[in-house]
């Protein structure tokens, strides 16, 4: 029964280290919901090029079309379908996502990880995806419209912070011995 899923919402500026988050829930059996290719997806319906602005303005042109929790409407039907009882949900931005989440999964919790802007900037200048920032205009402007959609509220009332400043392994050892504490949590 979908209602009996372990969700774990993770929210984090870009760049911040939810990928390496997402690859310690997968190693730890979690199936993966990403809320971005919501986005994404929608951009190109609209025949749209995947790049910064576009993909923002249909961010925020869904949220002013269905309300602020509607990427996270979006999810569920994935996250019920999913094939493992753990799943970790990638790219929350408000509460009202967390809200809709704790509403429809009695077992639900929230993880942020955060990275300062310079290293979050060098890791998207390297990574390129097509909607990562060529400069720090850009990187600005990005950040500027994931906090005004609420992401710095998520980023604050999650029960789970974990910083990534260090190398790799050190994130990958705080993210195992905070997905044990969230499964301990809710496994008694």
């Amino acid at each position: 029964m979908s209602a009996d899923k372990l969700v774990v919402g993770l929210a984090g500026m870009p760049g911040s280290g939810k990928s390496v988050v997402v690859e310690t829930a997968v190693e730890a059996g979690y199936a993966v919901v990403v809320m971005g290719d919501v986005v994404r997806n929608e951009t190109r319906n609209r025949g749209l090029e995947l790049n910064p602005e576009n993909i923002g303005r249909v961010m925020l042109e869904l949220r002013e079309e269905g309300g602020a929790g509607v990427i996270a409407e979006k999810c569920i039907l994935e996250i019920e379908q999913a094939p493992s009882g753990k799943v970790i949900v990638d790219g929350l931005r408000s509460l009202n996502e967390a809200d809709v989440f704790r509403a429809r999964f009695p077992r639900f919790a929230l993880i942020a990880v955060h990275a300062s802007p310079e290293a979050r900037f060098s890791r998207l200048y390297r990574r390129r995806r097509s909607d990562d920032p060529d400069g720090w205009e850009v990187f600005r402007e990005r950040d500027m419209r994931e906090l005004g959609v609420g992401l710095g509220s998520v980023i604050a009332m999650a029960e789970y912070l974990i910083v990534n400043e260090n190398s790799r392994d050190d994130v990958k050892a705080k993210v195992k011995d905070v997905l044990r504490r969230v499964e301990a949590r809710w496994t008694k």
